[in-house]
């Protein structure tokens, strides 16, 4: 089986991950525990064609993701692309170029040829032993994204250092910053890559970065941007769903849950992204203490959630009342208590 994240494909990574989200996560909005790999063109959580990218929470997303309960620590300390940006790009990406490259070991069984067809080809642009290299590290980011953020950032820098004109690398350096919650680079890289392409597939991760940055007001500009038009359905739920976290960031509850209400929330139809939007929704209404409409939705999610993306069957579960109890607790409790005795000691 093979999944896709962004625009390179490899074998599937199983996610999961109920807290931490961006990294695919620091995310209380546990949503989509999906399996992802690679980079190539989206269609699992957007419904599309296309591979896409899966880590959101409130979007009921699971993945690198951020919190819908508050503000964003930090901020862009630096320029943006709106006030000298360029300039500030171009010292950056200099500076960047002087760095070593330090490379990292690749396992034998990583060839390179996991790759999306669509990438293969900008790296044909690459001298062969140069696109192998390149290729080789995109694997590795697409492998390590959810399970090992941090490893994954490590070799999208290295393809970063080896070919940063291909949009290819530059998407995949801006899902791996992401992951992290480096949410000013990951914007970057990720206005680099619709530069290079003129698409509009990132403009709700763009939007979500915005979010990461503090600057929810700057998410909702972009959500009524006309480039928000030409996503397709699954784009617009996606940019939906941002929309939606940044009302919450700023602590627009009740604006929260109306932007949630449309026509694919009310559908009875279950779309790949269903479930997110279904467990968002409830999650929103739960933050706003109507606990029963919450339960309903929840309830709803698990319905659609068929291959258990979702945490929803939990949060179902938490609003009944229902405990669970680790069994390695369990049996830390039993040692602790001395509720196990051993027939050998009776006798002594």
């Amino acid at each position: 089986m093979t999944v896709t994240v962004g625009r390179v494909v490899t074998t599937a990574v199983t996610v999961d991950d109920r807290g931490d989200r961006s990294g695919f996560r620091r995310d209380d909005n546990r949503g989509e525990r999906g399996e992802r790999g690679g980079f190539g063109r989206r269609e699992d959580s957007r419904g599309g064609d296309r591979g896409g990218f899966r880590g959101r929470d409130d979007r009921g997303g699971r993945g690198p993701r951020r919190d819908d309960r508050g503000g964003r620590p930090g901020g862009f300390r630096g320029r943006d692309d709106r006030h000298g940006g360029g300039r500030f790009r171009e010292d950056r990406d200099r500076d960047r170029d002087r760095e070593p490259i330090k490379r990292l070991p690749i396992p034998e069984d990583v060839t390179g040829e996991e790759i999306d067809k669509d990438v293969r080809q900008e790296l044909q642009s690459l001298p062969k032993t140069l696109a192998e290299d390149v290729a080789k590290n995109l694997v590795m980011v697409a492998r390590l994204i959810d399970e090992d953020p941090e490893g994954a950032y490590g070799y999208s820098r290295v393809a970063l250092r080896l070919a940063s004109r291909v949009a290819a690398v530059r998407e995949a350096a801006g899902f791996a910053a992401y992951a992290n919650q480096k949410y000013a680079e990951a914007l970057a890289e990720f206005r680099a890559a619709r530069r290079m392409t003129g698409t509009v597939e990132l403009w709700p991760l763009m939007a979500d970065c915005e979010r990461g940055l503090g600057r929810p007001e700057k998410a909702l500009d972009m959500a009524g941007a006309p480039e928000v038009q030409k996503l397709d359905k699954a784009g617009q739920v996606e940019m939906r769903l941002v929309a939606a976290g940044a009302r919450r960031d700023m602590g627009q509850l009740d604006a929260a849950i109306v932007t949630l209400q449309s026509s694919e929330l009310a559908s009875n139809s279950v779309q790949p992204w269903t479930a997110r939007l279904r467990y968002a929704y409830a999650d929103a209404l739960h933050a706003a203490g109507r606990s029963d409409e919450a339960r309903e939705w929840f309830a709803k999610a698990v319905e659609a959630d068929r291959d258990g993306s979702t945490d929803a069957s939990d949060r179902l579960a938490e609003l009944d009342g229902v405990e669970f109890m680790d069994a390695l607790d369990e049996d830390r409790t039993e040692d602790e208590t001395g509720g196990t005795v051993n027939e050998d000691d009776d006798k002594d």
